[in-house]
């Protein structure tokens, strides 16, 4: 089954109504239908493609919302010329990747980012340079507590949250164990959160932490298990999480645990890769809004991932949230004078100043501003495999955590609350 058929069966609509959609004419920038001739605007884009995972994802729909960008007019006139660079989780390649495009291509902005090592690496060069990031795959500490890294998906902490929240307030859950993985800035940065929420509704929890190198998930059930826990947080990448519940199926462990898991799990082969035993019994935090809510950003995403990205390219939260990273970075080069977009200290000055800007795809509104701390999206769904797709348990609902109350207090400054 291709890409496309499967998103159609996840979003809830016949393929041949997503295939309409497809042939319609997606909407960007200026939308003339005319290449863009003027003079190109260099933005760089870094992700991740290698063990651990591939994160492309982000950075590959950021460029085909800039392909599209470019054969309807451009920004003003300007094509974007989009370099993206693969660090391959390597922290040397990581440090190359942004001298290559922040020094050597004197880009004057990065979007799409997708890659824990290059935002760990790369967070002070970024201050240093006067570079903003607007990234779409956070998965560490620093890439949300730095003044330079904005993105527009969640990141592991609130995602989590969100999870173990639902299954508290759901699912019954009074003690919860976190599987994750063993980097200090991402999976016990992260879990800590979530146990925090339990105690402080009076529940417990605890980490299992699973060594990055050699993962194994068979120890890491066993120790969840004997922790007394009534529910299994898996708070790791999809391929992980699907081990750890083939594991808990082999000891046919379903109906003994709440089962819940960050937005990672929320991927189109999912179900299927589970199969039968699961259905019904796993429930999913979505940072980005379900395929099944299909409002005109979800549609316009879907059309420009059809005209202008390779059919293989995932269509998953992290190419959402590239693609909407993508298209808030040319809404704001749109509003400046197209002579100063060459001057990177005013192209990151106008992306301090972006506030209130809104999308079907994310549940609350994105803004970065100028603080030393950046997470717009701290809001979310919840879904449920069931029938070989997603179904949405609970629309988008507030994360519940000390840990957001400088950036509700940021928001309320802003007037959008």
């Amino acid at each position: 089954m291709t890409k496309l058929n499967k998103l159609a069966i996840i979003a809830g609509i016949s393929f041949a109504g997503l295939a309409g959609q497809a042939m319609a004419d997606p909407i960007c920038g200026l939308n003339t239908g005319e290449a863009a001739t003027g003079a190109p605007i260099i933005v760089g884009g870094i992700h991740g493609n290698a063990a651990p995972g591939d994160f492309s994802a982000s950075t590959d729909a950021a460029k085909a919302y800039f392909d599209c960008v470019n054969a309807n007019g451009g920004i003003n006139g300007r094509p974007v010329d989009y370099r993206v660079e693969n660090d391959q989780w390597n922290p040397e390649q990581a440090a190359q990747a942004a001298a290559k495009l922040v020094d050597d291509a004197g880009a004057v902005a990065l979007v799409g980012n997708g890659s824990f090592m290059e935002m760990a690496v790369n967070a002070q060069t970024y201050v240093d340079k006067g570079i903003m990031s607007m990234a779409a795959a956070c998965a560490i500490s620093e890439c949300h507590e730095t003044p330079n890294i904005v993105s527009t998906n969640q990141g592991p902490l609130p995602s989590n949250l969100g999870a173990t929240q639902y299954a508290q307030e759901e699912l019954g859950a009074t003690n919860v164990a976190c599987i994750a993985l063993n980097i200090p800035n991402n999976g016990p940065w992260s879990c800590k959160e979530s146990i925090g929420l339990m105690e402080a509704r009076g529940g417990t929890g605890s980490m299992a932490l699973l060594n990055p190198g050699a993962p194994d998930v068979n120890s890491a059930l066993l120790e969840a298990i004997a922790s007394g826990a009534d529910t299994i947080l898996m708070n790791l990448p999809a391929g992980l999480a699907i081990a750890v519940l083939k594991a808990a199926e082999e000891q046919d462990l379903r109906d003994a645990y709440n089962w819940i898991a960050p937005t990672p799990l929320y991927d189109l082969s999912v179900p299927a890769a589970l199969g039968d035993y699961w259905n019904g019994a796993v429930y999913v935090n979505a940072e980005l809004a379900p395929f099944s809510v299909n409002g005109p950003d979800a549609q316009n995403f879907i059309k420009v991932m059809n005209a202008f990205a390779n059919p293989d390219d995932p269509r998953d939260t992290f190419a959402q949230s590239g693609y909407l990273s993508a298209t808030y970075f040319v809404k704001r080069m749109m509003e400046m004078d197209p002579a100063d977009m060459d001057d990177r200290t005013k192209v990151t000055d106008a992306i301090r100043s972006i506030s209130g800007y809104t999308s079907d795809l994310m549940c609350g509104p994105y803004y970065v501003g100028d603080a030393d701390f950046h997470m717009p999206n701290h809001a979310g769904y919840m879904t449920k495999i069931i029938d070989g797709g997603y179904e949405i348990v609970r629309e988008c609902y507030e994360f519940d955590s000390a840990y957001f109350a400088p950036h509700i207090a940021i928001e309320k400054e802003l007037g959008l609350r």
